[in-house]
Order: C-alpha cells, then sequence, then structure tokens
C-alpha cells in the first residue's frame, strides 16, 4: 500500500496553484487593472486544439481531472519539445471537497505508436512522439480514468517566473552539490533566485529517494511562487509574472472556466492528499524501466476513477497484458535486483 499525505490547508501544487491562486485571487484582489492584464495573460496560455476537452460543467459543480504536464527540456514552441518528465494527474470533487494529486514516474512503461517510432517506451516520451494529446492518451489508457482538462508548463520558464516575484524560500532538506543542474546548497532555510531555484527544483541524481525527492522540491517551489505571487511587493512586477506565466504555459482551462473553479471549487483545493504510483526498476532490452504491477494500477484506478464518482473496472491495457506475460514466464515483483522484463 503506498504512502499517503494528507494536508488540510496545502495549495494546489505546481501549475494549477499558479493559475487558480495567483491568476484569480490576486486579480480580484488588486482592481480592474491587473484583472485585465491577467484575462490577457491567460487567453495567450490556452489552447484548445492539441486535446479536445471532455465536458464537465463546472457550474454545477461536478468532479473533474486535470493532467499536469512539466518538460523542462526545450521551449514551448520549439521543435525540440523535450520529454514531459513531470506528469501528475489530478483529481477534484468539490462535493467531497477533496483533491487528490496521483505522481507518475518518468521512466514508467508505455506503448507509443507514432510516426517516428512503435513500440515500448517511458511514458514522458509520449510527449516527444504524439505531443500533449500522447501524453494525455498515454495516462487515460493506463488508469482507464477519462481526464478533462491539461496544463503544460515549461520547466525551463521557472527561472523568469520566480525571478518576477523576487525569488522564493525553500527549506534545504540536506546539503548537496549536482554537477548536472549546477548547484550547490547548505542544509536549511535559503532564498533562491530563478536560475538557483531552477537548480534545487531539477536535481535528481544526488537525492537519496530519486524522482520523488525531485517532485517533492519541484512542488515546494511552486508553492513558494505562489505564496511570493499573493503577496504586496509582487504588485511591481506583476506584468512581468504574467508575460512568463503566457510564454511558458499551455492549457485547455479557459479565464471564465479559471474564474467558476477560483469561485465555486476552492474548499476541495484546500484539502489535497498526494500519492504515487508505486513501480519497481527492471531492464528492457538493458534499459533501465520502472514497472508498476497489475494490482498498483488497479489501485491507482480505482483511487482516481472513486474521486471522480465513477465505478470501478477492471483494467485491460498494454501494461497488464505485458505483466500477465511475465508473471507466467516467472517474473518477481519482489525482486530488489532490477529484474530483466520482456516486452512480448
Amino acid at each position: 500500500m503506498t504512502e499517503r499525505h494528507h494536508h488540510k490547508r496545502h495549495p494546489l501544487l505546481r501549475i494549477f496553484s499558479l493559475l487558480v491562486m495567483t491568476i484569480v485571487l490576486l486579480a480580484g484582489s488588486y482592481g480592474v487593472r491587473i484583472y485585465s492584464q491577467t484575462q490577457m495573460a491567460v487567453h495567450k496560455t490556452y489552447d484548445n486544439k492539441v486535446v479536445k476537452k471532455k465536458t464537465v460543467n463546472l457550474a454545477e459543480k461536478k468532479p473533474f481531472s486535470v493532467l499536469l504536464l512539466g518538460t523542462d527540456t526545450g521551449a514551448l514552441g520549439r521543435s525540440e519539445k523535450g520529454r514531459t518528465d513531470t506528469m501528475i494527474l489530478v483529481t477534484v470533487n468539490p462535493k467531497t471537497n477533496h483533491t487528490t494529486m496521483i505522481s507518475i514516474p518518468r521512466d514508467t512503461l508505455s506503448y507509443v505508436d507514432s510516426k517516428l517510432y512503435t513500440g515500448a517506451t517511458k511514458i514522458n516520451a509520449q510527449y516527444t512522439y504524439k505531443d500533449v494529446k500522447g501524453a494525455v492518451d498515454a495516462i487515460t489508457t493506463l488508469f482507464n480514468v477519462p481526464i478533462n482538462y491539461y496544463a503544460l508548463v515549461n520547466m525551463g520558464g521557472l527561472e523568469k517566473i520566480v525571478d518576477a516575484v523576487g525569488g522564493v524560500d525553500v527549506n534545504v532538506a540536506f546539503s548537496w552539490s549536482d554537477p548536472y543542474s549546477q548547484g550547490t546548497f547548505t542544509k536549511g532555510p535559503a532564498h533562491l533566485n530563478g536560475q538557483q531555484a531552477l537548480a534545487y527544483a531539477r536535481m535528481r541524481h544526488q537525492d537519496p529517494t530519486g524522482d520523488y525527492g525531485r517532485q517533492k522540491r519541484q512542488q515546494e517551489v511552486i508553492a513558494a511562487i505562489v505564496s511570493q505571487a499573493l503577496s504586496a511587493k509582487t504588485l511591481s512586477n506583476y506584468g512581468d509574472l504574467m508575460n512568463s506565466l503566457s510564454d511558458n504555459l499551455r492549457t485547455n482551462l479557459s479565464f471564465d472556466e479559471l474564474v467558476t473553479l477560483a469561485d465555486q471549487y476552492r474548499g476541495a483545493f484546500k484539502n489535497v492528499t498526494q500519492d504515487h504510483l508505486n513501480e519497481i526498476g527492471a531492464y528492457i532490452n538493458y534499459q533501465s524501466f520502472q514497472v508498476p504491477s497489475t494490482a498498483e494500477l488497479q489501485r491507482v484506478s480505482n483511487l482516481a476513477r472513486g474521486e471522480l464518482g465513477l465505478a470501478t473496472t477492471t483494467l485491460d491495457n498494454y501494461n497488464t497484458k505485458e505483466n500477465a506475460l511475465n508473471e507466467k514466464n516467472g517474473f518477481n515483483w519482489n525482486s530488489d535486483n532490477n529484474p530483466r522484463y520482456i516486452v512480448y
């Protein structure tokens, strides 16, 4: 059973925090001019052409889901898009006043069928091969969960956003120096500028918990951005903040929908449970993957569908079929030595 963390007043992490809290609440607090600036910036982030919405009536406070995607290689609009190293499935239920965030590790085994390549791949490559739609479809299939919305952020844009809010305060859990992110940090409280915050959020190799540790630090940075953005001293740089946001974010949530969320779903955003897909490391054709068991996939599917008010269904997809074939041939889910997993 995975460990679940419950926070009564935890800000909705990552993009949703910046969207719902900063964009709407800040605008509503500081007048018509800033509200207008906010509306214009959000219009620039809106893109409903890539992923068609699965209709949900927000005005009637229906539960909904959103897939949060973060890429830190390549800027939005470039041909070299990179991969979505951060993937979080969020379900929001205003009737139970509850939000669940489920992190999916970037190296999760997935199947892609594209013009460039067809076969087994890591799930973070779905975006590379088939854009946002590929990432959304992959998560939908993995858990049999409808996804209503998506939000994609270029994590490289974090540097500009952090500088626009005057830096962020974090609490470094342990001292570390990382040649990949080019960051050096000492245990304890720290105030970070944009460049430092990006290095802090990107580090993975020196963290004893790997990707899970990186996700926590990225969430910490986003929460700190929200805190700074909601402070009065950010007003002098508000134009820079909105420009940075519009340059590095794409979503199929419209401004009017965000206003509805801020008005009708605020209680659910204050009551957040964090979860993640548990997996084991395995080698597929001499390459390291993360492989989830069928039982774990079913657990997450049941959780997400339940939060959306949907009945549970038995999963039958690429991963469950490959799992069955591997188990038939003696694959050991309890192995600690990165066993070989065969794609049939």
